[in-house]
């Protein structure tokens, strides 16, 4: 049988990354020992009352359709945690709630581009990118960004990508897997070209919460017209699986979201827009506790990965994930990650699924029990030792 065009697009190396992650969960239901370090899905609860919002509203029997757009008093309540990190002031027509920042992603590169234009976008970048920014039939172009300088912007090479069919550049910031953020003088630079090719901005800012101070430097309010805005709970409130994210953007471009909106979710369930609310509320709280607990589990990651020999941590600046740098192991990030997993039973992700840059690399989630991470160090340690020791075995003919 045949088989569409898109659907080969949307496979290949972002999906295969996770054939690690989906062995360690089948190793876990059958009781094995494994560690799982290769998803950002906090180990804390939800806090209570989102929960409990949320079962008052499925008792009151809020089970029925709901605007497409989303409730508007959840739209309001984005739209003020939106100025307060951003400075723009929105309406409430300009938020579309969406089924996570992943749906909001795809959503605003189909309204956004078709087949001939080209998507900017830095690597590395979060695996399932190039799928969302190919899947209109848009081509993808990879901006390197400089390793050397903590993953810092490379304007040159940015400017030297931009072509006549560029239609958008996007990226998050915090960035996933480096965990660097965009400097106001970097998304200065940026805004510079976005006006001089007529180019769209979608700015991924689903860790802004847990950067320093909860917010990161935006264009959304210098460049009201092309900034489009991408958020989410799941990072924030520990909110993974209740699959409620957004995107902000010009009223124009809000309805038309709406109108694919119609034909593809045909919005969220109002038990959990409820629940949004009471997590909106309680956001300066929420996100306090959230950027702790990621701040105390990524110093203890580093500090148990310091001296391991073969590898190098490269610590973030916010997020849930640090990337450790494998090329003294003697492998690259696919054949590490795969070895570690299979010896010890640790699943992360290879660098290579987030792009060219990160090939030698491997990812690790510290969204885990703190003696996980422990452990997971002690066993990292015990794997790169027997590494070590096996490349200075002499070879058997």
């Amino acid at each position: 049988m045949k088989f569409s065009q898109l659907v080969k697009r949307v496979g290949g190396d972002g999906a295969d990354a996770w054939d690690t992650h989906y062995r360690a969960l089948a190793a876990k239901e059958r009781g094995e020992n494994v560690i799982i370090l290769s998803v950002g899905d906090p180990d804390v609860a939800t806090p209570a009352p989102v929960v409990e919002r949320a079962v008052d509203a499925l008792q009151a029997g809020d089970t029925h359709y709901t605007a497409i757009r989303g409730r508007g008093t959840l739209r309001e309540r984005i739209a003020r945690l939106h100025e307060s990190r951003c400075g723009q002031r929105l309406a409430p027509e300009q938020v579309i709630v969406l089924c996570g920042a992943q749906n909001a992603l795809l959503v605003s590169m189909l309204c956004l581009t078709q087949a001939g234009d080209e998507v900017l976008t830095f690597d590395p970048m979060y695996s399932t990118y190039p799928a969302s920014l190919e899947a209109s039939g848009a081509t993808l172009v990879r901006v390197p960004l400089n390793r050397d300088d903590g993953f810092r912007l490379d304007l040159e090479r940015l400017r030297s990508a931009i072509t006549p069919r560029s239609r958008v550049l996007s990226f998050a910031t915090p960035g996933n897997p480096t965990g660097s953020i965009l400097s106001a003088s970097e998304l200065a630079a940026i805004g510079e070209l976005a006006r001089a090719h007529d180019l769209w901005i979608v700015a991924d800012e689903v860790y802004a919460g847990l950067a320093p101070e909860g917010r990161v430097p935006s264009l959304a309010q210098q460049l009201p017209e092309r900034v489009v805005t991408i958020g989410s709970l799941s990072k924030s409130h520990a909110m993974c699986g209740w699959r409620v994210g957004w995107m902000t953007g010009p009223r124009e471009l809000i309805d038309h979201a709406e109108n694919l909106v119609l034909c593809m979710l045909y919005g969220l369930p109002g038990f959990i827009q409820e629940a949004a609310i009471t997590a909106l509320d309680m956001a300066d709280d929420a996100e306090r506790r959230m950027r702790s607990y990621c701040e105390r589990r990524a110093a203890l990651m580093l500090e148990h990965l310091q001296g391991i020999p073969g590898i190098r941590p490269l610590p973030p600046q916010a997020g849930m994930f640090m990337l450790i740098d494998v090329r003294d192991s003697g492998l690259d990030g696919a054949a590490f990650a795969q070895g570690f997993f299979d010896r010890h039973g640790v699943s992360t992700i290879a660098g290579s699924a987030f792009g060219t840059q990160t090939r030698d690399c491997v990812r690790l989630s510290f969204a885990v029990e703190e003696p996980l991470i422990v452990e997971a160090c002690t066993r990292l340690r015990r794997y790169c030792a027997d590494l070590r020791v096996e490349a200075r075995a002499p070879s058997r003919r």
